[in-house]
């Protein structure tokens, strides 16, 4: 993806560290003596040679229209020490004049080695950019949709009868059954050529080890399968947002986007999960447009041992347009070209509970399936528990409505001692996903801070 450069702070610059331990080896680095020889160029990019611990140096390179890192280092973090140290040394010498971080950037023609992975970047980006379209045999492409359609179709039928023989045979036999079973019905989903099934299907094996109310949430889980099997097999005669709802959810392409919104783009959270297998890292970013108000879900992938790319820290203002796509209830999107802009000040405006709840409730008519809404919420109290994660609440400022906090909220118990700790039992602002089985708080503001504080 192509853009102009982000300039990043010190303390934005962190905030892309993946755990505490990089932010303190990354600060380390980002002294001048650290390296031998830094660069950079106007269209965006920063590099340098970090002495290392043994006779080899390590090789930087940040692209920052991504922002992107390389580094020859044998870190599987992402972005490493070295990329944060050598962003924190140029956010430094930016504070300390334009005219020095100019100088110190010499010299403007990159090294070899950076420039042959800034090219491999630019030459990918071009053909996501596209060149000339190349002509599309529509019968061709007809056929390839029926045939997928047919093959969608009978897998859709193999599953309800799978469901339909647990349930015949009870739940409580899923205990003894174990993963392996639900495996090998994923696996069917993906002959299916249905990889949206089969990610709802491999959930369920991990379902009977999640505690106490297990079949409860596994029932759960089965009827919205069977009321995706029922949509699909329905899917001609549905309305077609819903259909395309639908055909998203299964696992099919997306067959055309929806409406692209230029804004300015507050980052509200950003964080990892990992697949129930362990294959795929998802990043989720949200975002909040500051003028139209709209939120956006982005949607980074990374393969085992490799991180996705897209690291954007909490509170950075982009400019961009956001290209959505259709089916998501309006939230999944896709940024084009990106310029950072200069971060908020103070936190965003909040929404009450209820107003929350009818958010939710309203994007569940266009998608029955989503687990969550994005709300800032505000202003609200965090209330403690008792021992389980699952007895605190988030409170309206006048205590006449509240919300739970869902088992991961903060996605750490750690992050929601933090939020007691910035709100000191008075209200706060907090930006979480809203969902069925309560509130995620991800990320506060404090009434007298500027910062947003990312919460776990």
């Amino acid at each position: 993806m192509t853009g102009q450069q982000l300039r990043l702070t010190a303390e934005q610059v962190l905030a892309l560290a993946s755990d505490e331990a990089s932010r303190t080896a990354g600060g380390k680095l980002g002294g001048e003596g650290s390296w031998t020889l830094t660069g950079g160029s106007a269209s965006g990019s920063v590099w340098g040679v970090c002495k290392g611990s043994g006779s080899a140096a390590y090789r930087t390179v940040v692209d920052l229209t991504g922002p992107a890192y390389r580094c020859t280092c044998p870190s599987r973090k992402f972005p490493c020490k070295h990329a944060l140290g050598l962003l924190l040394l140029r956010a430094a010498r930016e504070a300390r004049g334009a005219q020095e971080a100019r100088e110190a950037q010499e010299p403007a023609q990159a090294p070899d080695w950076a420039a042959e992975w800034l090219a491999q970047r630019a030459a990918r980006a071009a053909r996501t950019a596209g060149g000339p379209a190349r002509p599309v045999d529509a019968e061709a492409a007809r056929k390839r949709a029926e045939r997928r359609a047919e093959r969608v179709g009978a897998g859709v039928t193999e599953l309800e009868r799978r469901l339909a023989d647990v349930l015949r045979e009870g739940l409580a036999g899923q205990e003894r059954t174990g993963y392996a079973g639900w495996e090998e019905t994923a696996a069917r989903m993906v002959d299916a050529q249905a990889p949206g099934l089969a990610a709802r299907v491999r959930e369920l094996g991990a379902i009977p080890g999640c505690g106490a109310g297990w079949p409860a949430r596994m029932l759960e889980e089965f009827a919205l399968l069977h009321l995706l099997d029922r949509a699909w097999l329905g899917v001609s005669g549905l309305p077609e947002p819903l259909a395309a709802t639908v055909r998203s959810r299964v696992g099919l392409p997306y067959s055309a986007e929806g409406e692209t919104v230029r804004d300015r783009w507050l980052v509200l959270a950003q964080y990892d999960s990992v697949s129930p297998d362990g294959r795929l890292t998802t990043r989720r970013t949200w975002l909040r447009g500051l003028g139209s108000g709209r939120p956006a879900l982005v949607l980074d992938f990374g393969p085992p041992g490799r991180p996705p790319e897209l690291a954007l820290p909490v509170g950075l203002v982009l400019e961009a347009p956001a290209r959505f796509r259709t089916g998501s209830a309006g939230l999944r999107a896709d940024l084009g070209d990106r310029t950072a802009t200069a971060a908020a000040a103070g936190a965003p405006a909040g929404v009450s509970i209820g107003e929350a709840l009818a958010a939710y409730g309203a994007a569940l008519r266009e998608d029955p399936w989503l687990e969550s809404w994005p709300a800032v919420l505000g202003p609200v109290v965090p209330v403690p528990g008792g021992a389980g994660e699952g007895s605190w609440q988030i409170a309206d400022a006048e205590g006449t409505s509240a919300l739970p906090v869902t088992p991961a909220g903060g996605r750490s118990r750690s992050g929601l001692w933090q939020l007691a700790a910035l709100s000191g039992g008075g209200p706060v602002t907090v930006f979480g996903e809203c969902g069925h089985r309560g509130f995620t708080p991800l990320t506060a503001w404090h009434p007298q801070g500027a910062e947003p504080v990312v919460l776990g």
